[in-house]
């Protein structure tokens, strides 16, 4: 400002908070073949609505579907709002395909419906890996007997074991063949087994179809409705009809400890997603909301604090990061996001002079120490009852 003659001055400045937004996590990424000649291809194309995938991937006489049209529509169907949607053309490359998402910070959800090879798998878990703010929807084989060598609920290198289809209860049955390897960390999840709906384009008799993108609305929905906390299980699929293969508990027994998620039918409530576990062979992140809440808080935290990279690395910077991310984890706290009766035992934020030592602020470096409890769901529901003199007794 310019002071030359004597006045009161107003100057504006910035001393308050910077609130850390949080970012979203329904977005999908789809990758498949267009049937519509001359659809862009290896180009991620922002899509808002089922009409919009329609006039841009599929066009007015389509004379064949693919499960890239099952899956856009699926997720549309489900509760899913805004979705990516890159082609890959007959050639299939998904290198190429999920370069091309990974310009697209929106994206949190990524699958390539009916890739269900090793190579596939690993590509999309790479992808997340590398990423690390997004979530890999797996399908798994649409064949009964090359779901999955992981159905022994073992270790990696467990051999597969004989057996027959699926169905009725009794023994467990094992499905032999290869899935997808582990995530350490938890970026992918598996569904099995297909499921069964009428094709949104040429309509007909029922058709299988892989469920990565009914899986990835239900994600939107369960975001929507409770928050990304909240597993994205015990939820109806919307569209499915019926299932290639039926699961029974006995199957399931096998399937889940291996983390493979189940689409099962109940006679009261219909078909239900009945899983929410990775990839991971690490009980931190078996189940797929940690996975996805932390991905949400460290991608909000990334993002909303880019103001601190080149300021002063004194205390004062240390204690207004310290306020500004307390602030934003006690409001996921609050929403019920974090475990803990209180701030105090749902999170802590720590930067300073033991965090950030002179080397390292001669580095250039600012170190904050971020701690949180997420809430994990309630998987097995146990009662136990017994018996007293005066009637029944109920724990």
């Amino acid at each position: 400002m310019d002071y030359r003659s004597p006045d009161v001055y107003i100057k504006e400045v910035s001393t308050g908070p910077k609130p850390i937004e949080a970012v979203g996590t329904s977005t999908a990424g789809f990758l498949g073949e267009a049937v519509l000649a001359g659809a862009p291809e290896f180009e991620a194309v922002g899509i808002s609505n089922w009409a919009e995938f329609r006039r841009r991937f599929v066009g007015d006489e389509p004379k064949r579907t693919t499960p890239l049209i099952q899956a856009v529509w699926g997720f549309f169907l489900n509760g899913g709002t805004r979705c990516y949607v890159c082609n890959i053309g007959k050639d299939k490359t998904l290198d190429k395909g999920l370069k091309a998402l990974g310009y697209e910070d929106e994206i949190a959800i990524v699958a390539a419906p009916g890739f269900t090879d090793v190579k596939s798998y690993d590509a999309l878990l790479t992808h997340c890996e590398a990423m690390k703010d997004r979530f890999a929807i797996l399908d798994a084989s649409a064949k009964v007997d090359e779901i999955s060598q992981l159905t022994r609920a073992a270790t990696d290198d467990a051999a597969p074991a004989a057996g027959g289809g699926g169905g009725g209860g009794g023994a467990p049955v094992q499905k032999p063949g290869k899935g997808p390897r582990k995530s350490p960390k938890g970026f992918g999840a598996v569904y099995y087994p297909w499921i069964r709906t009428v094709d949104p384009i040429l309509g007909g008799d029922p058709v299988a179809v892989p469920p990565s993108g009914h899986l990835a609305g239900i994600y939107a929905r369960t975001d929507a409705n409770r928050g990304v906390h909240k597993a994205p299980a015990n939820e109806p699929v919307k569209g499915a009809i019926g299932l290639a293969d039926r699961i029974s508990r006995a199957e399931q027994n096998e399937l889940n400890p291996a983390g493979v998620n189940c689409i099962r039918y109940f006679s009261d409530q219909g078909i239900l997603v009945w899983g929410a576990r990775t990839v991971s062979s690490d009980a931190e992140w078996r189940y797929v909301n940690v996975r996805r809440l932390f991905n949400m808080i460290e991608e909000s935290i990334a993002r909303s604090t880019k103001w601190v990279v080149f300021e002063p690395n004194d205390e004062s910077l240390w204690k207004a990061i310290i306020r500004d991310v307390s602030a934003f984890l006690t409001l996921i706290w609050r929403e019920g996001m974090l475990f803990g009766a209180t701030p105090a035992e749902a999170f802590f934020v720590k930067c300073d002079a033991e965090t950030n030592t002179p080397d390292r602020i001669d580095a250039g470096m600012v170190v904050i120490q971020v701690g949180i409890a997420p809430v994990k769901p309630a998987e097995f529901v146990v009662f136990e009852i017994g018996q007293h003199a005066g009637g029944t007794e109920i724990e």
